[in-house]
């Protein structure tokens, strides 16, 4: 099962990676904290400290068309915020 999904990189999880030495990611639904720490810590190879989950139900979505009223729904997600130890980070940039 694959845990980790992808990062989150907007302003705000910048923000407070830059603060509070957090980083977010999207994660399996089905994941639990226990592995969630574990799959970072073995990817990236820091030490995670904490690790905060919140769980987003997909929304409701209609537009309008030529054909008429489209209705849909985004994908319910689940995401990880992890707080690593002090002097560790992780760079998503160093690849490119």
């Amino acid at each position: 099962m694959e845990i980790i999904i992808k990062p989150v990189l907007t302003e705000k999880m910048t923000m407070l990676t830059e603060k509070l030495n957090k980083v977010a990611f999207v994660v399996a639904i089905g994941a639990n904290k226990l592995e969630i720490k574990k799959a970072v810590e073995s990817m990236y190879g820091v030490n995670v400290l904490a690790v905060n989950t919140q769980r987003y139900q997909g929304k409701a979505k209609s537009r309008h068309t030529k054909a008429g009223a489209i209705s849909g729904r985004t994908n319910s997600f689940k995401k990880a915020i992890i707080t690593l130890s002090e002097g560790d980070s992780i760079d998503f940039f160093s690849n490119i």
